[in-house]
Order: structure tokens, then sequence, then C-alpha cells
């Protein structure tokens, strides 16, 4: 926010956001009204007042006797995040992030959600130029040879990607397709400590991919995006660097949902990664 605009910002309305926050951040176990004030260095009083307002209203809640009392966050706020979730679908959050990394890397970006143990790109934003890609909307993709669909078999158990994968076959569709379920699993595991998958002329020869999982604020699994673009002589370092970008990407879509972010979920701050529905995958 420009610092023109900060005329415009209530200082309680500010007050009452921090204390939720800090809420937010200490856990089941809650906060005194002692914690509170300290945390967001002001008066017993108005940390009392503004604890006092947000408990009328269901934001916060409190338990124990006046000595002992804490402060945690209440139910009203369940109610506005199931609000939330309605009224930013995913398609109208993604477009904008794919539009972005398109314009930023050249690549034709896609949001890829799973169905069943595959994949269905259902959204894409096309780079600049004469090249087009054969990727139609709605049509289902292996997920063992394709960036998004490696990205979103990563973020499960390792013994479920396993079983997914190899229920469609695993077919061969170039050369360097990888067939065999020992080194899929490999290749998931490096996926998911880089946080990005690379699809290297695996689905279609002289054109890569590299994808990145989305979460939502569960801690599902819910989609991957990815870029595409041809590989001429772009060299791994090259194609690593378009991964990281597409996991940045992938990264502003998990926070606009609320999901965990990379480095928190690397941390183990995310919960069990799991997917959506039970499926996986797509370049």
């Amino acid at each position: 926010m420009a610092d023109d605009d900060q005329r415009y910002r209530l200082q309680s309305v500010d007050r009452a956001l921090d204390a939720l926050e800090a809420l937010a951040a200490a856990g089941q176990g809650g906060l005194t009204l002692t914690e509170v004030a300290e945390g967001l260095s002001v008066s017993k009083s108005t940390a009392f007042s503004l604890l006092y307002t947000l408990t009328a209203r269901g934001y916060a809640a409190e338990s124990g006797d006046r000595r002992s009392r804490r402060y945690r966050l209440g139910m009203s706020l369940a109610k506005l995040g199931d609000a939330a979730e309605h009224q930013a679908p995913l398609m109208s959050l993604a477009m904008p992030v794919l539009q972005t990394v398109t314009d930023s890397t050249g690549l034709t970006s896609r949001l890829v959600v799973p169905d069943g143990p595959y994949a269905v790109a259902v959204a894409r934003v096309d780079a600049p130029g004469t090249v087009r890609f054969a990727s139609y909307l709605g049509s289902r993709e292996f997920p063992h040879c394709t960036s998004a669909g490696k990205a979103l078999l990563a973020a499960l158990p390792p013994d479920q990607a396993r079983s997914l994968a190899v229920t469609t076959g695993l077919p061969a569709r170039t050369p360097r397709t990888i067939t065999d379920p020992d080194a899929l699993a490999r290749d998931l595991e490096l996926t998911a400590e880089r946080g990005f998958a690379i699809d290297d002329e695996e689905d279609c020869e002289g054109v890569f991919c590299v994808g990145s999982a989305v979460y939502d604020r569960g801690g599902a699994c819910v989609a991957a995006v990815s870029g595409t673009g041809l590989k001429l002589n772009r060299s791994a370092w090259q194609i690593a660097d378009l991964g990281m970008a597409i996991r940045d990407a992938a990264d502003s879509l998990t926070s606009a949902l609320g999901g965990p972010l990379f480095a928190e979920r690397r941390a183990g701050l995310g919960g069990v990664p799991r997917v959506s529905q039970s499926a996986e995958g797509a370049s």
C-alpha cells in the first residue's frame, strides 16, 4: 500500500486485525490479556476492549476464570472463511496468476486439476507468437509424463502416488518417458524436495514443461500450475530457473486460497499434504 493511502487506514481496525492474527499464531493454547497487550504494544485496557468486542461478535472466544482467562479465535471466522472460499473460486484466482507467468516467462501457462488417476487442464494462457501447443482444455492427460501431473502425484504419500500412476499403465509417450515405477518414485521424491516437477520431452518431443502444486486452506493439493515451452537449446539450469518461477506462481495461488506455502510445507508447518479427491496429473 502506498504511503499516501495510509490516511485511509483506521488504527482501531488495524489493531483488531493484529489481535486476530496474534490469536491465530498462538494456536490452541490461546493468549492471556497481558500477552495480547504486550504483543500489540498497547495498554491492557485497550487490549481488553479489543478482545471484548471480538468476543461479543464471535470472532474471539474466551475460557477460564478471571485470573486464568485465555482468548482464542472464535467460530465466526469459520463462516467468513467459507464465504471467502465460495466468493473466490479457483478459476477466477488462477487467471491473473497464469497471465503473469506467461508475461514474465514467455511460456504457455495452464491450471490443471486432478480427475481420478488423470489430470485435466481447465485454464490456459497462450504464449505470444505463432507456436501453439496441442493442449485442449478438458482433456485427460497422463500423470507420469507431464510436469503438472508429477507435481500432483508428488503431493501424495508415495504408495498412493505409485498406485495411481500404475493404474494408467505408464505408457511411453516419447523415448524419454519414465515408464518404470521405481524411477518415477525417485523423480517424484525430487519433485517434492524442490517444489516443482520437470517434463523434459517426456510427453512430447521437443517440448518441456515445469509444474508446481497448489494447496487450499485445508492443506489439500487441489491443482497445479504449469508452464510449457519449446526445448530448443535450453540448459538444465535454465529449465530449473523456470521451475522456480512456476513454484512462486503456485505459491501465489496457494496464498490466495489460504494454503501452506512451499517453505512452510518443507518445514512441516502445512500439515499432511493430500490431493483433493485422489487424483493426479498434466503438463
